[in-house]
């Protein structure tokens, strides 16, 4: 289903929430909206055939519809678990019905919980896929930190996230790439207008150095960026 959820003025746009209309327009709405998405996703999977270890879970950390998921569970080990866990009712159901369609001998199991506060053990893959952004600041430090201890030696955490800059140069360069992405993929002006002021006090995207200072702290020694396209990216952090 195509994304027009901005394509008419509203009065009152209220803060940005992953409901029933977000869930039924998501894989239209991030294609157009996130460059470099399929590539991500694609990856991933790539990432848990190298990386998942026998008898040990795998986390979708705020999976919305599961493409992950079925990335990671399709590359899995079958003695392995995958779990996605969303706070959205609305993305989960969709990806119960999504992920029936999977055929896999690796079991899978999808929780309506909250990533900040669900518990977490015996992982060697854990996939945040630009979930960290819609956190409160002040709870991604024990994120991270939670995801580390969890991890198995040699386990792997994925973050991809919109990036901030702090040269205003590059910022704007980037940004500018960004909306010609999306005017390229058929947003309106309008579109890109109110979809903007509605989510700018939801997502708030942290700088690259601020990501590496996070990871550095809570342990991780091998991390870095795998992965950008403009003003998106994606790091690898080994334990």
């Amino acid at each position: 289903m195509q994304d027009n959820i901005f394509a008419v003025p509203r009065a009152n746009l209220g803060d940005f929430t992953f409901d029933d209309t977000v869930a039924n327009v998501f894989p239209d709405m991030i294609k157009r909206s996130v460059p470099g998405y399929s590539n991500i996703v694609q990856a991933i999977g790539m990432f848990t055939k190298k990386h998942a270890q026998e008898n040990t879970n795998l986390y979708d950390l705020g999976c919305s519809l599961g493409a992950c998921t079925i990335e990671m569970r399709r590359n899995a080990p079958k003695n392995c678990k995958v779990i996605g866990i969303d706070n959205s009712n609305a993305m989960l159901k969709r990806a119960k019905d999504i992920i029936l369609n999977y055929k896999s001998e690796t079991p899978v199991a999808l929780e309506l919980a909250d990533i900040t506060t669900y518990p977490l053990e015996n992982a060697s893959v854990i996939v945040l896929n630009f979930v960290l952004q819609f956190i409160p600041m002040e709870l991604r430090d024990n994120l991270i930190k939670k995801i580390y201890d969890a991890l198995t030696p040699g386990g792997i955490l994925v973050l991809s996230e919109k990036f901030a800059f702090p040269d205003e140069r590059i910022k704007t360069a980037l940004y500018d790439l960004h909306l010609d992405f999306k005017r390229a993929n058929g947003y309106s002006e309008l579109e890109i207008a109110q979809k903007r002021s509605s989510i700018e006090n939801v997502l708030i995207p942290e700088t690259i150095a601020k990501h590496k200072e996070r990871l550095a702290q809570v342990g991780f020694n091998s991390m870095d960026v795998w992965f950008q396209c403009f003003n998106f990216g994606s790091f690898i952090a080994i334990k």
